[in-house]
């Protein structure tokens, strides 16, 4: 891709928090909202890669955190937005795709894959909406997955939890859209990040290029395009839906 991209005056100065941050898509996320010249904090359980990222993009403003604890969350968003002075824009980014079969979930599993890829959404939403309404408004961005959308294998949980976003996104809409609180859903393709390179090989990578209907890979930097529209004032009557950006993957 050739060319300058956009500039969004209106997230100059605005107060960003996002989950998982420290890698993958939402490492992307953190240098992006950084380079519009907002104000970005974000949260993950991987201390190393949080401090590599929390230096060059968003400096003291990294907090540890296992999202899988819905007080140490509480605990972490009332600290970020005690230091930004409040929160604007939440990115809901954090998940974790692990493989399974059916065979080998239990009880205990279900609960934690939900917790990692489902709940947090729900109390980090919770959380910054009081402030959102003091302010006025603000936007909340939850992440979803094509996954699901394709049937993918081997990844059950995960697309449950994931198909749940989009019916979370719908209802959050409704409930706090007179209070000028916008929330969507992005839903990646398949993003060529280290953690997904795990996953495919060459020949794996080159199949999902074939069934795309646009060549290349998506990268981190295009997802991060699609947050920064729909966060900023240009996206004021988007709200309530899913945008994909998987470059036409069927």
């Amino acid at each position: 891709m050739t060319g300058t991209r956009a500039i969004y005056p209106s997230l100059v100065g605005k107060r960003v928090l996002v989950t998982g941050g420290a890698s993958g898509i939402g490492a992307g996320l953190v240098q992006a909202f950084a380079e519009q010249q907002a104000n970005v904090a974000f949260i993950d359980v991987d201390q190393t890669a949080g401090a590599d990222i929390a230096e060059r993009f968003a400096p003291g403003r990294f907090h540890f955190c296992d999202l899988r604890d819905p007080t140490a969350l509480g605990a972490a968003i009332a600290a970020i937005a005690e230091d930004l002075g409040g929160i604007d824009i939440l990115i809901n980014n954090a998940a974790s795709d692990d493989r399974h079969s059916v065979d080998e979930v239990t009880p205990a599993y279900w609960d934690e894959r939900m917790a990692t890829n489902l709940r947090h959404l729900f109390f980090a939403a919770q959380a910054v909406v009081p402030g959102m309404r003091a302010a006025g408004g603000g936007v909340i961005i939850n992440f979803g997955s094509i996954s699901w959308h394709l049937g993918l294998p081997d990844l059950v949980l995960y697309q449950t939890a994931k198909a749940a976003i989009e019916g979370m996104t719908r209802g959050l809409a409704r409930d706090l859209g007179r209070d000028g609180i916008r929330v969507t859903t992005i839903v990646p393709g398949n993003v060529q990040t280290p953690r997904q390179q795990r996953w495919y090989t060459p020949e794996g990578e080159a199949e999902i290029v074939a069934a795309q209907c646009l060549s290349g890979r998506i990268q981190p930097v295009d997802v991060a395009a699609l947050a920064l529209f729909l966060a900023s004032d240009d996206a004021h009557m988007c709200t309530g839906h899913d945008y994909f950006v998987d470059a036409g993957w069927r």
